[in-house]
């Protein structure tokens, strides 16, 4: 009989140091700055959810369109009270305004894992510079500043601008989780995607590049497109 079995084949060894909690810091970019959610912001995000058209952006989110002001700061004040997620008001420097929101959440520090999600950006908000460095701050917030290993983007499953959203960005797909959640009282599929660490400086690289004020002319429009960069393989699978 053989001495010792073969031993099973396993991920590769990381630092298991846990990574640090997000805090509620303001963060500056170069069009925008994201402020710690707070009911003080309740009303000019009511404002910019009346502009024509919002209506549909709530459509794959757990909560939305609010009634009336009242409503929206409700659930604002609530919002703004959680850990876990971590809420941000944005706030282009365009046009002044708190015009939209994004989140960490899902925040796993053991794990090295966090997600950026709970994204509505109000109709003056989308496809604009100050859209893409707003998720961008909070993008290396977790992976250069707070050292997470593994970023994720979930999205409905027939969200197809949130998908193409994370195809720009870089993340890469992972699947989808059938069935896994009722929204609003309908069945939801979540499409995964995914950012690992050494995905990431490419992925950096060219968003940075993007957002550089080299790249946009005088009438506020980039003169290059956001560069595809294409993932690595993972060495461990590889064979």
């Amino acid at each position: 009989m053989p001495d010792s079995l073969p031993s099973p084949p396993l991920g590769p060894e990381v630092d298991p140091t846990p990574r640090p909690l997000p805090a509620r810091v303001l963060h500056r970019g170069g069009s925008v700055e994201l402020e710690p959610l707070h009911t003080r912001h309740a009303a000019e995000l009511w404002e910019a959810s009346q502009a024509p058209g919002a209506e549909p952006d709530w459509a794959y989110l757990g909560y939305g369109p609010f009634g009336d002001e009242a409503a929206m700061r409700r659930h604002v004040a609530a919002f703004a009270a959680q850990h876990d997620p971590i809420a941000w008001a944005i706030r282009p420097h365009r046009t002044g305004t708190a015009d939209g929101w994004l989140t960490l959440m899902e925040i796993f520090p053991a794990d090295s894992a966090i997600e950026i999600g709970h994204i509505w950006f109000s109709p003056r908000l989308q496809r604009t510079r100050a859209a893409t460095e707003a998720m961008f701050l909070l993008m290396r917030h977790a992976m250069d500043e707070l050292g997470y290993r593994r970023l994720v983007w979930k999205c409905h499953a027939m969200n197809q601008p949130s998908r193409n959203a994370a195809a720009r960005l870089g993340f890469r797909y992972e699947g989808t989780l059938r069935a896994i959640k009722v929204i609003k009282g309908r069945l939801r599929d979540t499409a995964q995607f995914s950012i690992l660490a050494e995905e990431w400086p490419a992925r950096r690289d060219a968003i940075s590049t993007w957002l550089d004020a080299a790249n946009w002319d005088a009438e506020g429009r980039p003169r290059a497109p956001l560069a595809r960069v294409a993932a690595p393989p993972l060495p461990w699978l590889a064979g």
